[in-house]
């Protein structure tokens, strides 16, 4: 089964949104309007995805807070994480600016400071009083109440690394690169990787509800199951529409697979309506 995101946004701005990062605002900036990235709201019956350019889709439950759309971004957005209630979100960008909407709080960015490899992603801490941002290089920047773990930055990458998923204490994280390898700090645990594989089109990781296991997604849309991660399906992609991510149910066994377009493939019992 697959189902299409609509488009609807709203373009509020939270004012904490402009502290401390590098955008002004302006209308229309000249990026890709890409999925990148979504996250799903705590009662698992509805979604948001963000898009390359700032827009933010809710689906199902899952309500609007607001998003970047309306602003000149210096670069485009990378990723998202939604709020321990539901009722708000950051939006993460390459330059390492970060947007809070609804009860998301601005803990602080990377926006006025040099990268040297563009920030790739965001997590939460458990509490929601914080996060962490992780750069390509396996860098990681700790804000609010998000304890450092450790990081990758200054090693050695066969593959740059692509994202991170907070572990469910909230004590650890993992990041993972696009060779499917898994680096794992705190108290996250490693249940296997894709590193010994030989590919190179990994997107994205999803953690279980329990945090002892995970899944591992390919651009083509193969999905591999490690720890209590049940293998639950996986969808076919195209080149010029590849599987950007996945949206995990953090109550239960299910997601979905995002698409470059925006599509939707739901698999177990994903953070949908009717489910």
């Amino acid at each position: 089964m697959r189902r299409t995101f609509g488009l609807l946004f709203a373009l509020t701005l939270s004012a904490s949104v402009l502290a401390g990062t590098n955008i002004a605002p302006a209308a229309g900036a000249a990026l890709p309007h890409e999925a990148v990235a979504g996250a799903s709201d705590q009662n698992a019956t509805g979604s948001w995805i963000t898009w390359s350019d700032g827009f933010v889709t809710a689906r199902d439950t899952a309500k609007s807070y607001g998003d970047a759309s309306n602003l000149r971004l210096n670069a485009a957005i990378t990723g998202m994480a939604s709020t321990p209630s539901g009722n708000g979100y950051w939006l993460v960008s390459g330059d390492g600016g970060v947007f809070s909407y609804g009860d998301a709080h601005f803990f602080g960015s990377m926006g006025a400071a040099h990268l040297n490899k563009p920030v790739v992603a965001m997590a939460p801490t458990k509490e929601g009083r914080g996060y962490w941002l992780v750069a390509s290089d396996g860098g990681i920047f700790s804000f609010g109440n998000a304890r450092f773990h450790g990081s990758l930055g200054g090693s050695h990458l066969n593959q740059p690394v692509l994202g991170m998923q907070r572990t469910a204490t909230g004590n650890g994280y993992w990041l993972f690169a696009a060779d499917g390898g898994i680096f794992n700090f705190g108290d996250a645990t490693l249940h296997g990787s894709l590193s010994a594989s030989g590919f190179t089109d990994v997107v994205a990781m999803g953690r279980t509800p329990t945090g002892n296991g995970y899944w591992i997604v390919r651009a083509g849309g193969q999905v591999s199951h490690f720890g209590d991660a049940q293998q639950l399906g996986y969808t076919g992609a195209f080149a010029w529409n590849p599987v950007v991510g996945i949206v995990v149910n953090p109550v239960d066994q299910g997601y979905i697979l995002l698409k470059a377009d925006g599509e939707e493939a739901p698999f177990g019992k994903p953070p949908l309506a009717g489910y």
